[in-house]
């Protein structure tokens, strides 16, 4: 990838098996905390959610708060809800939407009918008419499990990534809700469990869970974000304390 966004069409190529995994350009970005990236996600309006017409900081402590007051005893459940958006940061860094909002799916295996908009927008594919990655199972092996799944490269990959490089704490419950909430095919449509392991359908549960609040607390009623900063930035110092590598 050059400087500049990425010149890709097609969403369902944005990541294949055969091209490697190209890492961001966005990491010329360099340090900054969690706080400061809240900060910078005022300026995202988030072209694919129709539910949301105002900051994405805002719907960000509207998740959070929604899993605060049903599960008061699970701290890095709440942060989850605050952060789990902040890979949408390579949009304000100049990556098209496309390759960064959206619904994800695995690819290099058969594209599940569940993936939205794949009848009109994958026709072009190549992957389709290669039986390398147009069968069920394509270059995976039975119940091989989700983390040696090769996904759509988006927000979610992107923020698990620098949580798992600045060596968070966060539980793997956590984890999941930030890799795989926009994995709609899998945890709404009800594919690709033939990838799952036991340990991917145990954590789906949270997933689902977690997918209750970023859906269904998008609300004008906006938050009175001061009041909030101080129990979460208790969270950060907790769980991702300090600059981060980006």
């Amino acid at each position: 990838m050059t400087g500049g966004a990425v010149a890709i069409i097609d969403p369902s190529e944005i990541y294949r098996p055969d091209v490697g995994n190209w890492e961001c350009d966005c990491e010329r970005e360099g340090f900054r905390n969690f706080s400061s990236a809240l900060e910078e996600l005022n300026s995202l309006v988030d072209e694919s959610d129709p539910d949301v017409d105002f900051p994405n900081s805002f719907h960000a402590f509207q998740t959070a708060e929604g899993i605060r007051q049903k599960h008061p005893d699970k701290d890095w459940f709440h942060l989850t809800g605050l952060i789990h958006d902040l890979g949408k940061m390579m949009a304000i860094w100049g990556e098209n939407q496309y390759c960064v909002v959206g619904d994800t799916f695995p690819v290099g295996c058969e594209f599940a009918k569940s993936i939205v908009y794949s009848d009109t927008t994958f026709t072009d594919n190549p992957d389709l008419k290669n039986p390398k990655y147009n069968t069920r199972y394509g270059i995976y092996q039975p119940e091989c499990g989700l983390d040696n799944v090769l996904m759509s490269w988006g927000h979610d990959e992107y923020l698990y990534r620098v949580l798992r490089h600045n060596n968070t704490t966060l539980p793997d419950e956590a984890l999941y809700c930030v890799r795989y909430h926009s994995f709609y095919p899998w945890h709404t449509g009800g594919d690709y469990d033939h990838l799952c392991n036991d340990k991917d359908r145990e954590m789906m549960e949270w997933v689902k869970e977690f997918n209750q609040f970023d859906l269904y607390t998008k609300s004008p009623d906006l938050p009175d974000i001061q009041e909030l900063v101080p129990y979460y930035q208790s969270l950060v110092d907790k769980y991702i304390p300090g600059a981060l590598k980006w």
